[in-house]
């Protein structure tokens, strides 16, 4: 059965670079950019911006969920040495998480548009500036895995199928 999968590159990848930081990156990008437009829209009174705010939820929501598997995939393929098993750990909790609370906000936010599209409460707010902070909070350990961990590079990898890590 292997011998039918692609083979690993230099990244300890079937395919030629990481998938993941493509795909949160949108994530990262859809989910605070539909806060800021919520915030902008309250504040100007502009309810335009909700609607701008309620598409990007929606495919943050979707790409998620795309970012989780492909997460998923790549943490397996990375060969994690202990140094970094906490960080990958809490990573990989912390992105299921999230996309199950990004889900319930945007099922949410569906519920508030059908009744009234032109209307944003406070808490909706409030719950979208803790979205922002959890979401930084992964930023930050993603990138804790890669600047600091190296993992998927090139030069870690080598380490690890030497035996060094």
């Amino acid at each position: 059965m292997l011998e039918y999968l692609p083979p690993l590159n230099e990244h300890n990848l079937p395919y030629p670079d990481t998938m993941h930081p493509i795909v949160v990156h949108f994530v990262i990008a859809m989910v605070l950019f539909a806060a800021g437009c919520d915030l902008i829209g309250y504040f100007t009174r502009n309810p335009r911006m909700y609607e701008v705010s309620w598409w990007n939820m929606f495919f943050a929501t979707v790409s998620i969920f795309i970012a989780v598997i492909f997460g998923q995939v790549e943490a397996g393929l990375a060969e994690p040495y202990s140094a970094v098993e906490s960080t990958l750990s809490l990573h990989t909790i912390l992105g299921w998480s999230l996309s199950g609370i990004l889900a319930g906000i945007t099922s949410w936010r569906y519920i508030l548009r059908s009744r009234d599209p032109k209307y944003i409460p406070v808490p909706y707010l409030a719950v979208g500036v803790l979205l922002t902070g959890l979401v930084f909070y992964q930023t930050y350990l993603g990138d804790k895995l890669v600047w600091v961990y190296g993992l998927h590079t090139v030069q870690v990898v080598e380490a690890i199928r030497q035996g060094v890590l």
